[in-house]
């Protein structure tokens, strides 16, 4: 199935502080049929900073999709989430939680915050490659995303 053409490209703002999971899903949505645009940041402090497009970030796009990881260094991805979701500018961006915590407490609080849907990060590679393009499949085809 080709995408319409009028499919705009899809900004994604990657949180994540492990370089080899940066590495698998830069790859894995890169090799994705739809246009996307992905930027990369390894802490918390860094997120905030690319939303309101401070300092390095000062010509950063608006993410139309943030998948963060809650463990960063510093400012962790609650604390994200928390800012993301309270500032009006910003609550309407989707924010996959996509983090190594299946602890119940990572959960609830994470909805709690309202994040969009809470995916802990599988072993293996061959899961970790599926859930990313489950990820692919539903935020970035089925899921009508808001307008910037």
């Amino acid at each position: 199935m080709s995408e319409p053409a009028s499919w705009k490209e899809v900004d994604i703002l990657l949180v994540e502080d492990n370089p080899g999971d940066i590495r698998l899903t830069m790859e894995l949505l890169k090799e994705s049929k739809i246009r996307n645009r992905i930027e990369v940041v390894t802490d918390g402090e860094s997120a905030v900073d690319f939303l309101y497009r401070r300092g390095p970030y000062a010509n950063a796009f608006r993410p139309d999709l943030v998948l963060l990881d809650l463990n960063l260094p510093g400012k962790d991805g609650r604390a994200v989430l928390e800012e993301v979701k309270n500032q009006p500018q910003f609550r309407q961006i989707p924010v996959v939680v996509l983090t190594t915590s299946s602890a119940d407490e990572d959960v609830l609080r994470s909805y709690d915050l309202r994040a969009n849907c809470y995916i802990t990060k599988p072993v293996t590679i061959d899961q970790f490659t599926r859930i990313i393009q489950q990820i692919q499949n539903f935020w970035l085809t089925i899921v009508k995303l808001p307008e910037a």
